[in-house]
């Protein structure tokens, strides 16, 4: 079994809700339904499963009355040796975006409070069905991703302990020794290759092989373009595919940001914005915008029409330049500009799973560009990303211009220090 963080977040909610049903989100296949199943076999005395996708009939359970009394009774009409124990049952309702009327129910389950209930669904199908009702006060909603780079280490067999201890460099800003080094780096080039999707992770534990790797990449590729001819209208299907397929030219740029002109022939924002929101919403990117000044609040500075786009598993992107690229990636023998871009959307995938909001500065003279800012106590934190070791002038600008306390520097090399600028190896993202 894959160990997950939002396991431990699931615990908490158990122990400190009160009449709140909790609402997993997340991309398609990224483990939400085998940990939930799980948690609930683990942690309660009776677990009731209901999935509106693959047995359609749960949906006439919540026809008719929503009353919480109602809803138990149906529930035993329709699922198997049903025990409900007060205070130890989990209700979980998988797929909850193909029944709508569950989701509306969830504000009278979390009223009744008798037992937990855990909704979840793809983000594509919360956003894109109908609700009657969104139960507002009565839902916790969480946003589930694929593996992080930390899990990606326990899995691999990289105990708790050994990530502890590289952790300690990273507090006292000290140099690693050099084969630990070294062996930290062939381990995030693996994960940049093989992302957190977990059955592509498996995949690789149970194989070894790469291209096998490739293979389980492209086999969920083709379902998530299963899933745009579902959810998405006839008229934008091609679109979205179109923009999701952009974003690996996107990304090889000089300057990544999203321009429209790569998508498609006459691509502007009238014809492809919208399609653009859509791949948001379902999970399968996220954007970065860039601000006007480095300033807190950052928000109130944004540009909403300069952003970049990253792919939220950094295995899919890699699988999108083709197994070549991956190959090249792993030997470390990739040059030009795609690979800096690839190692851009590595870091933000590794910071956005932290939980970390991101944006990006480029001045309006163009002459200087930080890739990510992210806000400490009320200050701006530059943070520059190099996927090899070379000089870092728009940062060293940043700092004398706008003195901030630190500022990050995530290179290839080892960890240092000069003044304001704390360089760090690209694999210790996941401490920030």
């Amino acid at each position: 079994m894959l160990k997950r963080k939002i396991y431990d977040k699931l615990l908490d909610w158990k122990n400190r809700k009160s009449r709140e049903c909790l609402l997993v989100q997340g991309a398609r296949q990224i483990g939400k339904t085998f940990i939930i199943e799980e948690f609930g076999r683990r942690e309660y005395e009776s677990y009731v499963y209901l999935n509106f996708y693959r047995n359609p009939e749960h949906k006439r359970i919540f026809e008719g009355s929503l009353e919480a009394e109602e809803i138990y009774k149906k529930i035993s009409l329709y699922v198997r040796n049903v025990r409900f124990l007060e205070k130890e049952t989990l209700i979980f309702l998988d797929e909850i975006q193909d029944c709508p009327n569950a989701r509306t129910a969830l504000k009278f389950l979390a009223i009744d409070d008798r037992y937990d209930v855990i909704a979840s669904g793809s983000m594509l199908g919360l956003c894109y069905k109908e609700m009657a009702s969104i139960p507002v006060g009565y839902e916790r909603s969480m946003e589930m991703y694929s593996l992080d780079f930390e899990e990606y280490l326990w899995a691999v067999g990289r105990t708790p302990s050994a990530i502890q201890a590289l952790r300690g460099f990273f507090e006292r800003k000290e140099k690693v020794d050099a084969g630990i080094h070294e062996h930290f780096m062939t381990l995030l080039r693996e994960y940049l290759v093989v992302g957190g999707m977990p059955e592509v992770v498996n995949t690789l534990l149970k194989t070894n092989n790469y291209q096998e790797v490739h293979a389980t990449q492209k086999k969920i590729m083709e379902s998530y373009r299963e899933d745009i001819k579902h959810y998405a209208t006839a008229a934008s299907r091609q679109k979205i595919g179109e923009c999701y397929l952009s974003i690996p030219r996107q990304l090889a740029k000089e300057y990544t940001k999203f321009q429209y002109k790569i998508v498609g022939k006459e691509g502007n924002a009238r014809r492809y914005e919208n399609c653009l929101n859509w791949l948001v919403d379902a999970g399968m990117i996220k954007l970065c915008v860039n601000v006007s000044t480095p300033q807190f609040p950052l928000v109130a500075y944004e540009k909403p029409d300069q952003f970049k786009a990253y792919v939220t598993d950094i295995g899919l992107l890699a699988s999108l330049y083709g197994y070549d690229t991956q190959a090249a990636l792993l030997k470390d023998t990739l040059t030009g500009p795609a690979k800096g871009g690839i190692y851009e959307n590595l870091v933000f995938d590794m910071l956005t799973k932290r939980g970390l909001g991101l944006n990006y500065f480029k001045n309006d003279k163009n002459t200087q560009e930080i890739e990510f800012l992210l806000v400490r106590d009320g200050a701006v934190i530059p943070i520059e990303v190099k996927s090899k070791r070379g000089a870092t002038v728009s940062l060293n600008h940043f700092i004398e211009e706008f003195a901030p306390p630190y500022a990050y520097k995530l290179v290839a090399g080892n960890v240092g220090v000069s003044d304001a600028k704390i360089t760090l190896p690209l694999y210790m993202a996941m401490f920030l």
